[in-house]
């Protein structure tokens, strides 16, 4: 069954980043002039997907207004002739978005699980807004490729230093079926460092069966006195075979403040508009810090 929707957790409080968060959705944080939520809804577009479910909460509404058409602002910019301001206002409205309200923050789990029936009996895309990821090939199409070969639910995975396996769900290979292909003995969430399985980490994108659901709905709060969906996949894994891709390309963690900070430089180093003014900036800031 091709694959056709995907599922973007989007209720979290953004804790992280207050009091920026207060009265702003987390997802709404700018990566220059694009909001980072935008990062993943073009992934799952250059990806195939068709539609996509965003699941939201309290003070989110501005998600559903960016991805909303606004005629005024649209007309304005015909007549003023801004073209390539008008062409990047429009690129925001060409996708099928459904939103829902996850009303109390229970974990990830619970907020996939809200997507139950607009899944139906289908495999599906979870996309952590999180994590920016770039390659030739898009991470979320990878997975849809790997699907294609097994018929099976596979997680995106890649190698993290040892010392911050305790920050995300790290997974216990048994054996590599094909390079970067692994069969999974467990899938661990948050384990001790001096108790983790691996060095390979889960890091934001999945490609689900729709078994999952029935996991889920029976599943008990785990980390943190919420509902894990790394527990619930390790309980699917002991009925149908549950896999692990190995992702090699680059991966920007946006869900703190450092690696926010770091992933605007990058991204701002390539950006046509202020490029040359912030290589020459951070050469003369360079020169201050020595």
């Amino acid at each position: 069954m091709k694959v056709r929707k995907a599922v973007i957790p989007a209720a979290g409080l953004g804790t992280r980043f207050l009091p920026a968060t207060k009265a702003l959705a987390k997802e709404m944080l700018p990566i220059i002039d694009k909001p980072t939520i935008q990062y993943i809804v073009e992934e799952a577009k250059k990806s195939g997907i068709e539609d996509i479910l965003v699941v939201t909460g309290k003070g989110k509404r501005p998600i559903e207004d960016h991805f909303d058409s606004v005629p005024e602002l649209e007309q304005n910019l015909k007549e003023k002739g801004k073209t390539e301001l008008l062409r990047l206002v429009e690129q925001t409205t060409d996708i099928s978005l459904y939103f829902i309200r996850q009303s109390h923050p229970r974990g990830l789990g619970d907020a996939v699980l809200m997507a139950k029936d607009f899944v139906g009996n289908e495999p599906f895309v979870v996309m952590l807004g999180d994590d920016i990821m770039e390659d030739k090939v898009p991470l979320t199409k990878q997975l849809m490729n790997r699907y294609d070969e097994t018929h099976a639910s596979t997680l995106a995975v890649m190698k993290v230093p040892h010392e911050e396996v305790n920050k995300y769900g790290v997974i216990d290979p048994t054996s590599e079926t094909k390079p970067g292909l692994y069969d999974v003995k467990q899938f661990v969430e948050k384990p001790d460092v001096d108790k983790a399985p691996s060095d390979l980490a889960i890091i934001g994108r999945y490609l689900l069966t729709p078994e999952i659901f029935t996991m889920l709905e029976t599943q008990e709060p785990g980390a943190g006195n919420e509902i894990q969906l790394t527990d619930a996949i390790d309980r699917l894994n002991k009925i149908q075979r549950v896999f692990a891709h190995e992702f090699k390309g680059q991966r920007y963690d946006v869900g703190y403040k450092f690696g926010y900070l770091k992933t605007s430089i990058q991204f701002g180093l390539r950006h046509p508009e202020v490029q040359a003014e912030l290589k020459e900036y951070i050469k003369e800031l360079g020169k201050t810090l020595k």
